[in-house]
């Protein structure tokens, strides 16, 4: 069966809002609509012509069950028009863009509305076992006596409140926070605490010139809260920082003798990002001038407790299937999800043993050129709303190979649970 062109048309990401002690002002679909609207007012066709809508979600809220589907009702796509959701952990995103390119690559649908959404700050606080098993206890009392019985059994380590957001982001197989497998990574290839810090130095004063040059005029689109405040900018952004005040921080993940930090992780983030795809002829058909050209994609399974390594295998079985190596490459956007796993992966793709015990291949790929890599910064900077991220940085690596010239770029992300993703793409010139 011959494989159908896909092209990427056009798409758009809400700034990324930082979560604090409290939740948000926006729900995971409010964010995807605030994104996916000004998309779709661009289109030439109706809402209503798009096929499918997809979108990644790690943490919906109870009442956005199939959030995708409230999302394609509420941007106008109408009824008839199929909606599903899925779930890559951290590549929910792009996982959600390669379904779409899937689709229209084989033949069953021209146009998909396809990104990923996450309102972090809202994940659930639930109750512990021994909590629910009173609150059962108690709706089975049939008389007040029993209903003082059971009132009476109330201990205050029922109240002790379940995180899901801690929950998810360890892996319940070993054991491990996602912190905590950035650390392993540090002590396997000795990346220092001062190397990691200027990494994520870096991160944020890239993603403050890219902000203050315009880079992101035709990328983010601002938010209104409902108190009147406008959002233009990612909220995690320090334009202040400097490697001395990241000096002062404390390990978060290893206390003691660890190199991990709040300031050299990416922040549990808010934020939503949305793309339309489309085959060749409706391409033509409605006369779209598209941002870029999906190529491919691949997945990959590592050991979890190195999950930071992902995208190494990823993008080298991309680079096995279509021909190409990272000197090939114009611009990289690799996910920050800790600046020590963005250094892992360039020492692992750099060294010849890795490539020799671990992806089985004569020689090293060769690091990603530093030059060609999150050039405007990355998730360090702006944060990780782990259901958006991949689409994000799908957007941001079309609109960046369109500035530096086009070619082919990479987007490629660790997953949790010990996963890699990586996606191939194509742009012109702008």
């Amino acid at each position: 069966m011959t494989q159908r062109k896909v092209y990427v048309i056009d798409g758009a990401r809400t700034p990324f809002l930082r979560a604090g002690y409290a939740p948000g002002p926006f729900a995971a679909a409010d964010l995807a609509v605030g994104c996916g609207r000004p998309v779709l007012a661009r289109m030439p066709f109706a809402a209503t012509d798009i096929d499918e809508v997809v979108v990644g979600c790690v943490i919906p809220a109870a009442d956005e069950a199939n959030i995708a589907r409230i999302v394609a009702l509420r941007l106008g796509c109408g009824k008839s028009v199929p909606a599903h959701s899925v779930q890559r952990n951290c590549a929910s995103g792009l996982q959600a863009v390669a379904t779409a390119a899937e689709r229209i690559a084989l033949g069953a649908a021209d146009i998909v509305l396809a990104g990923g959404t996450e309102a972090m700050s809202r994940s659930p606080i639930q109750w512990n076992a021994d909590m629910s098993r009173w609150l059962g206890r108690l709706q089975r009392a049939k008389n007040i006596v029993q209903r003082v019985q059971v009132i009476g059994g109330l201990r205050v380590r029922h109240l002790k409140p379940v995180f899901s957001l801690l929950l998810g982001l360890t892996d319940p197989l070993v054991k491990l926070n996602m912190g905590q497998t950035a650390e392993v990574l540090a002590y396997r290839f000795g990346i220092t605490r001062a190397e990691q810090d200027a990494f994520a130095n870096d991160s944020h004063h890239k993603l403050a010139a890219a902000f203050d040059a315009g880079l992101f005029a035709d990328e983010v689109e601002p938010l209104y809260v409902t108190d009147g405040t406008l959002l233009r900018e990612d909220t995690g952004l320090r334009r202040d920082s400097s490697v001395e005040k990241l000096a002062t921080l404390r390990p978060v993940f290893d206390r003691h003798y660890g190199s991990v930090t709040a300031g050299n992780s990416s922040q549990v983030t808010d934020g939503a990002a949305m793309l339309v795809l489309a085959s060749e002829e409706a391409v033509k058909r409605h006369g779209l001038k598209p941002l870029g050209e999906w190529l491919g994609h691949e997945w990959a399974g590592v050991d979890p407790r190195q999950m930071g390594l992902g995208p190494v295998h990823a993008v080298a079985r991309l680079a096995k299937r279509h021909g190409f190596a990272m000197k090939d490459l114009a611009r990289m956007e690799l996910n920050e999800a800790f600046a020590v796993q963005v250094l892992a992966c360039q020492a692992a793709w750099d060294s010849a043993d890795y490539a020799r015990e671990e992806l089985g291949l004569d020689r090293p790929l060769g690091r990603m050129n530093p030059a060609r890599l999150n050039v405007e910064g990355g998730a360090v900077a702006c944060g990780h709303p782990v259901g958006a991220s991949g689409a994000r940085l799908v957007l941001h690596l079309l609109h960046a190979l369109r500035r530096s010239g086009g070619g082919l770029g990479v987007a490629t992300l660790c997953i949790g649970g010990g996963q890699g993703g990586a996606m191939l793409l194509k742009a012109e010139k702008l």
